[in-house]
């Protein structure tokens, strides 16, 4: 009844909003134009839910990595990746442990994804040359497929944008709180049609905790041709990083002192992880009369060298992308009809170089294969939009090791529609399917003669858009019901007896409502608001009833940027996090948490001079545990207290 009374509170709040601040509702808005749908377009239309984050916020809050921004900026909740360095897991839908498995991330065409349970490493895209970033809420399977169920998160860089090809230069330097140091540059050549974007960073910190020092550096470059009605290119990109790994600790060590080490075990001071990334590829766009075509070909390879618990572990990955795409605008009379249809490749390997407990050599693949139709069709009498999309996936994945292997082919499908209602709101609705397989280390790991079947969710969504003269609001309810929910069980009989292996869940369920609100208060007053109320349940089985692991219930994020002067900015934000549970049984709880975040910056000339303090309020709080012993919550993964950064920026 709480969470009912809560989500009719929520879903009142534009009302609300429209009587403190009518004046706002008179005048349309310019759409924006998304790209998370794989060709541009306005969002105003869409039957489904588009967060969009720009380059000036992301300069603005002080963010450092794309996973920061999606954390922040749209109140996210993210943990922290225990593989090192600056990453987190980012959870869109409330996935909890299986996030990275069941939400997509996409840079200028290339897949991030792994086909194992590492995480897609958002924290390694240089944030200086990002863009914007798109947060498509729900499921993207008939566009992205397999694993879209959550969403989708697609970063464009300035490059992919081709937008301002003109000469001009960035240098950034940061210092602060544990030893940071980071320096960024990039520079974008610009002559006729011919232009080349390099980026760079290199970020040194000493980290928050024993052992957690980590430094990450990488090297981006885009080059492109472009006329009236072609563009071609090619980029490339490296990274590296390395970590070291203190592990994760019990309550009582925690309490004592959660900066330390992992005590119960001498190699926590001394474990640590490298890995060293490349990527390359071509792409085009053409348009052909009323005809779009696009292109892109990917690959990558990432080598990960580790020692954790004075265990030895390393691998390499090999993998690549491929798509080609077309859109056609067309009339039937006086109605518009967008009609999109797409083909999509890629494969993945992983070889083990060393390891205690695989032998060397051991080779896991995952091959995939879809094609994929989509219309849309736009009344002109009502302005009704009528969306139907399909997708057809044949997927392939082997692990040498194991006896299993999968070898399926899955579909998805969508439905929507979108109706304006005034002038500048719109309704909106959708339902369909999105399905996943296990990954190369879920059904490595599974109760031995019970095969894993494919997961599958039936998604829905209802929304309202609406435009302010400086500003939006969106309201969106979302439901996903999976069957055979693939995932962890620590209690489930495995390979080596009944101490965990990876199954299919009884029936789950994940549902709520959230809030978006972005607004210009004054010519000088910026805010942003981002509130959700989440739920993720077993309905049927041992389980049934409780919560998910790693989910909290509700989230909040409010961010304010205010330029009191000229040249002078004061951005700040809260995030609020709810309790959640890092068990099945829900015996422990994770108490919920609140960050504050405050940046000043001055702008003289072509210089900003920054100060910025994040957990303004050093409060004491972790975002990712594990375990849970009588009642006590364990496995606990401190995150970082009060920090200070003091920066410069040069435009030329």
């Amino acid at each position: 009844m709480k969470t009912s009374l809560s989500c009719a509170r929520l879903a009142v709040l534009p009302l609300a909003l429209a009587a403190a601040f009518p004046s706002f509702a008179q005048t349309q808005l310019k759409d924006v134009v998304v790209t998370a749908t794989r060709f541009a377009e306005p969002a105003a239309s869409l039957p489904f839910g588009v967060s969009v984050i720009s380059a000036d916020e992301i300069q603005a809050s002080g963010v450092n990595s794309v996973n920061e921004a999606v954390m922040k900026l749209l109140g996210v909740p993210g943990r922290l990746d225990t593989s090192g360095g600056n990453n987190y897991t980012l959870d869109l839908r409330g996935f909890g442990v299986t996030a990275n498995s069941n939400q997509l991330v996409i840079v200028d065409g290339l897949r991030l994804n792994e086909a194992d349970l590492s995480s897609a490493g958002l924290a390694s895209i240089p944030i200086e040359s990002v863009d914007k970033i798109e947060v498509l809420r729900g499921t993207g399977a008939v566009l992205y497929g397999e694993g879209a169920t959550g969403g989708v998160i697609v970063v464009t860089t300035k490059a992919a944008t081709a937008a301002q090809r003109v000469n001009s230069a960035r240098l950034y330097g940061a210092a602060g709180s544990n030893g940071l140091q980071d320096l960024r540059a990039s520079a974008v050549l610009a002559s006729g049609g011919f232009s080349m974007d390099v980026s760079a960073d290199d970020r040194r910190s000493d980290g928050h905790r024993q052992n957690f020092a980590s430094s990450s550096d990488s090297l981006a470059a885009t080059g492109q041709w472009s006329n009236a009605w072609l563009r071609l290119g090619a980029r490339a990109g490296r990274n590296s990083m390395e970590s070291g790994l203190p592990g994760a600790l019990s309550a009582a060590a925690y309490a004592a002192d959660p900066y330390q080490a992992d005590p119960s075990r001498a190699s926590s001071r001394t474990d640590h992880v490298s890995t060293k990334k490349e990527n390359a590829g071509v792409f085009f766009e053409a348009t052909l009369g009323s005809w779009q075509l696009a292109g892109d070909a990917n690959q990558r390879s990432k080598e990960l060298v580790s020692v954790n618990y004075a265990s030895p572990y390393s691998y390499n990955v090999d993998a690549s992308n491929y798509s080609l795409r077309a859109r056609h605008e067309g009339k039937f009379g006086a109605d518009a009809n967008v009609f999109v249809i797409g083909y999509d490749d890629g494969a993945w390997d992983r070889t083990i170089t060393q390891s205690t407990f695989t032998p060397v050599g051991t080779l896991a693949t995952a091959r995939s294969s879809a094609y994929y139709l989509k219309d849309d069709l736009t009344f002109a009498s009502t302005g009704t939009r009528l969306s139907v999309g399909w997708r057809s996936e044949g997927m392939k994945k082997t692990e040498a090791s194991s006896v299993t292997a999968l070898d399926e082919r899955q579909n998805a499908w969508d439905v929507g529609v979108s109706q304006p209602v005034t002038r500048n709101v719109t309704v909106y609705g959708r339902v369909g399917s999105s399905f996943r397989l296990a990954n190369v280390d879920e059904f490595s790991f599974s109760t031995p003669g019970v095969p894993l079947k494919a997961q599958t969710s039936r998604d829905f969504e209802l929304g309202a858009r609406w435009k302010l003269a400086a500003g939006g609001v969106d309201v969106r309810w979302y439901r996903h019901d999976l069957t055979n929910e693939i995932g962890y069980d620590p209690t489930a009989f495995g390979p080596y007896g009944p101490y965990g292996a990876n199954i299919n869940f009884d029936p789950t369920q994940r549902q709520g409502l959230e809030l978006e609100v972005k607004q210009a208060l004054s010519p000088s007053l910026d805010v942003r608001l981002n509130a959700a109320l989440r739920q993720a349940t077993f309905t049927a089985g041992a389980y049934a009833g409780k919560d998910m692991a790693l989910v909290p219930g509700q989230t909040i994020g409010a961010r304010a940027n205010w330029r009191p002067a000229p040249g002078h900015t004061l951005d700040g934000g809260v995030n609020w996090v709810a309790e959640q549970s890092p068990d099945f049984a829900n015996a422990c709880k994770m108490p919920s948490y609140a960050t504050v975040d405050l940046r000043y910056a001055y702008q003289y000339r072509n210089a900003e001079f920054a100060v910025g303090v994040a957990n303004l309020t050093d409060e004491k709080y972790y975002t990712q545990a594990y375990g849970c012993t009588a009642g006590v919550t364990t496995s606990i993964y401190p995150e970082p207290g009060r920090t200070v950064t003091a920066s410069v920026r040069v435009k030329f």
